[in-house]
């Protein structure tokens, strides 16, 4: 994955207009990645420990990256398809979503011949590290705990970027504190 930086402008002012939108909560995802494809170790060595969230070609994932993954959310980052699948850290996501500049490189695995600079089909967003945990924390763990049982990853595993509430996320994040 290609990398790009954050950048978060200072508040000139401590007072709100008044036609300012009321802020949404903070939302959770997992964002799920095969280790020898790109693995925690490649964000924690990525330029400011950023980079752009890429490749994704699958709708329900496009849409909750397009739609609804904004600046400020948390996200956990879930090895896949690798011997032991499990969360390796987490990451916040540091930009709006925009298109994916890959689905127009003929070049690139991800080329999409039907995608219009006017129009993409495929969003990416950038995400810079926040922990990268000692020890992944396995599914299998995460299957034994009764507060996880109703997460999509477990409902709909094979969904790239999937949101987790609030409780998922503080129950996950206890469950690192115990270990």
């Amino acid at each position: 994955m290609p990398t790009a930086t954050c950048t978060a402008k200072a508040a000139t002012s401590t007072k709100l207009p008044s036609s300012r939108p009321v802020a949404r909560p903070r939302q959770y995802w997992l964002f799920k990645s095969e280790p020898d494809v790109f693995s925690i170790d490649d964000l924690a060595t990525a330029p400011d420990q950023t980079t752009r969230w890429d490749g994704i070609r699958n709708y329900q994932a496009r849409n909750l990256l397009r739609d609804q993954v904004k600046p400020g959310d948390g996200v956990f980052f879930y090895h896949s398809s690798c011997k032991t699948p499990g969360i390796a850290g987490t990451a916040e996501v540091c930009s709006q979503a925009y298109p994916d500049p890959l689905q127009f490189d003929p070049e690139s695995p991800y080329f999409d011949g039907k995608s219009d600079p006017d129009s993409p089909r495929w969003f990416s967003v950038d995400l810079r590290l926040q922990t990268r945990f000692t020890d992944l924390i396995p599914v299998k763990t995460l299957k034994s705990e009764q507060a996880l049982t109703d997460m999509v990853l477990f409902r709909q595993g094979r969904l790239s970027i999937q949101p987790v509430t609030e409780e998922q996320w503080q129950c996950i994040i206890d469950v690192l504190a115990r270990r």
